[in-house]
């Protein structure tokens, strides 16, 4: 297939050339850079419809911009791939998110022009005031500017960082790019006040008369740019349903423009460079811009994977046997299953309601199941609320995001022993979104807080059943469930719930000379390397421990009685995780054994597919069947 870029994107190898061509040609820069991204994503992969979104914007940017000496800071980064194409990455953006390609956020190791590194939401005003206020300390004229899309404006960070903005007296451009999406529609308070400001007749036909009579101002006229903008900000507050909230906050408030206009998004941008002191710009775009099924259905072509660019068929692998459902299918469909019975269960999840599969109870039961928005201590301390009325809270976060809140976690629910269940949906690593997204941590910062519950299924029947243990009115303490992303391994999921006893695991083989513990899914590549290890007249035993806090004192005696050669595994951090966990037992209980902890290294581990990247921290089936051998002193054949 053919992935050339168009011949003035061919041209592009980095900022300045850009520049040299003229406001014409961008026009066709842009539909060259569309088609660009639309081809390599459709047969690549990754992140579509934001970046389609921006072409404009990106062009417009480093069109204007002395990049990268101006820093501009990209929030999230689902919205970059154009940034990338044009920073000299263009020949290397087929390896978008492959192992050992390019990242498929901004990394600052990756480029120059990745002034900041993201992937979690909300950190680009902070970022971009940081920078600002440094370069006025060390005397630097250079610009800072955020890119912030409207649903990562709904975070508590971003009002943080503007409400100090308005106070710093330093020279950053904050860009509202208003798409009302995040990844599903944007949600709250928030969106329905951009909406009136962006769709307000009266508002929108003055204000682009005086941003007329602006740019027929020849630069200098200070008097009368002044007395044009006062004109505009009176409007603002009469036409809107509340004075402007971004000029409450001393930011200059400019806008909203079309985001899709290229000639007037660079007159604006240069007329903006002029004018000092925290500002923002609110531009409006269409998330999917320029591809008709993105635009219609942006929640699903958001990452849609491997499609036919023409017809829009998603390409999938034909199977023809039934497939075990992902983990997060299971949640969802499990949660309105226990709903129906118990009239106490509700569900909340900031921003992620497809991601979780939560939207399945949204629909079902809206009365009973809310997308906070990009709100993770909210989503918390609301979780915490709804519990202290006797409500069962099912708060389904990421695990990586989940770190976002964890001082709510221990102050507003521990503390206080709220019987809030913890679902944290992509626990261990997730792929190709690599180092910002792997759930790395969790164990090791959920078993040290006193009052929780830690458990981990190791598939989908294991899922359901501690819900069901978790939603009991006996269970009364804070309660949290991690799973992988993607598929688990039972076609035959849907079975009749069964309470768990909390702490217990299970014993579910016995052994000779050797026990392999598992936490969670990895007890599935436990149980095919000791399959293999048949072959070799290895017979290790194996145990689901379950229950990372409270452990199963009982079971692990029985395990260091009988056994003198361990191998632990688990989906996360070594470093004080379910590993740590064993060993702070055998110490305890001064038991002498030899203990092989198997998990993710204390390293940072970029992107790539899952079976690659557990490949390489050394806890898939062969790496557990390699410890095995190496404690029994077994010869390891090399693999090639």
């Amino acid at each position: 297939m053919n992935l050339a870029a168009g011949p003035l994107l061919n041209q592009i190898n980095h900022p300045d050339d850009l520049k040299k061509m003229s406001r014409e040609q961008l026009h066709q820069v842009c539909d060259e850079l569309r088609q660009y991204i639309i081809d390599v994503v459709s047969v690549h992969g990754g992140h579509f419809a934001a970046s389609l979104g921006v072409v404009e914007l990106s062009v417009a940017l480093h069109y204007v911009y002395n990049t990268p000496y101006d820093q501009l800071v990209w929030d999230v980064g689902h919205q970059a791939y154009g940034h990338k194409i044009l920073t000299g990455r263009r020949d290397q953006f087929a390896t978008n998110r492959k192992y050992k390609g390019l990242s498929g956020f901004p990394k600052r190791s990756e480029s120059e022009f990745d002034t900041f590194g993201v992937g979690h939401s909300s950190t680009s005003i902070s970022a971009a005031l940081g920078m600002s206020m440094a370069a006025k300390y060390k005397g630097e004229n250079r610009k800072s500017v955020a890119i912030i899309g409207d649903g990562s404006m709904t975070a508590g960070m971003a009002f943080e960082a503007m409400n100090h903005a308005g106070v710093a007296d330093s020279d950053v451009l904050i860009i509202l790019n208003d798409n009302n999406m995040s990844i599903d529609p944007n949600v709250g308070a928030l969106r329905e006040y951009l909406t009136d400001i962006s769709t307000s007749p009266t508002y929108n036909k003055v204000r682009d008369e005086i941003w007329s009579l602006m740019g027929k101002l020849p630069v200098g006229k200070t008097f009368t740019r002044q007395m044009a903008s006062k004109l505009e900000a009176s409007l603002k507050g009469v036409v809107s349903k509340s004075s402007n909230l971004f000029e409450a906050l001393q930011l200059r408030y400019f806008g909203p423009i079309d985001g899709h206009n290229i000639a007037n998004l660079v007159d604006t941008l240069k007329d903006l460079k002029e004018i000092p002191g925290p500002k923002l710009l609110h531009i409006i775009t269409v998330k999917g811009k320029g591809y008709a099924l993105a635009e219609k259905d942006q929640t699903k072509w958001h990452a849609p994977g491997l499609f036919d660019k023409l017809t829009g068929e998603i390409l999938k692998k034909k199977i023809d046997t039934p497939q075990p459902p992902k983990y997060q299918d299971v949640f969802g469909h499990s949660i309105v299953e226990l709903a129906k019975v118990n009239p106490l269960i509700m569900g909340v999840t900031p921003a992620m309601p497809s991601g979780s599969s939560l939207k399945i109870m949204m629909d079902e039961m809206p009365d009973r199941a809310f997308d906070v928005g990009i709100c993770e201590q909210h989503a918390v301390t609301l979780s915490a609320g709804l519990a202290t009325q006797g409500i069962k809270v099912f708060c389904n976060i990421y695990s990586s995001f989940m770190q976002r809140a964890y001082d709510q976690v221990i102050h507003d629910v521990a503390l206080q022993k709220l019987p809030v269940v913890f679902c944290l949906d992509r626990a261990g690593l997730v792929g190709e979104d690599g180092p910002t997204h792997h759930g790395c941590y969790d164990i090791a910062y959920f078993r040290c807080i006193p009052h929780m519950i830690v458990s981990a299924p190791m598939n989908e029947q294991e899922l359901r059943n501690l819900m069901y243990t978790a939603q009991l009115p006996e269970t009364n303490f804070p309660f949290t469930i991690r799973y992988p992303r993607g598929e688990g391994v039972m076609v035959d999921w849907k079975k009749p719930f069964e309470k768990i006893e909390i702490g217990k695991g299970r014993k579910l083989k016995d052994g000779k000379d050797i026990a392999i513990l598992s936490f969670g899914h990895p007890g599935n590549f436990a149980q095919t390397a000791i399959r293999n290890l048949r072959n070799e007249n290895i017979d290790p035993a194996h145990y689901d421990i379950r229950f990372v806090k409270p452990l199963d004192t009982d079971l692990l005696h029985e395990v260091f009685q009988n056994y003198s050669m361990i191998v632990t595994v688990e989906d996360a951090s070594i470093v004080g995780g379910f590993g740590s966990a064993i060993l702070e037992f055998m110490n305890e209980h001064q038991y002498k054994a030899n203990v092989k902890v198997l998990g993710i290294p204390d390293t940072i581990i970029e992107h790539g597919t899952l079976k690659e990247l557990q490949h390489e921290c050394h806890y898939d089936a062969n790496a557990i069947a390699d410890a095995v051998k190496d404690l029994l002193g077994k010869k390891i054949v090399a693999e090639v």
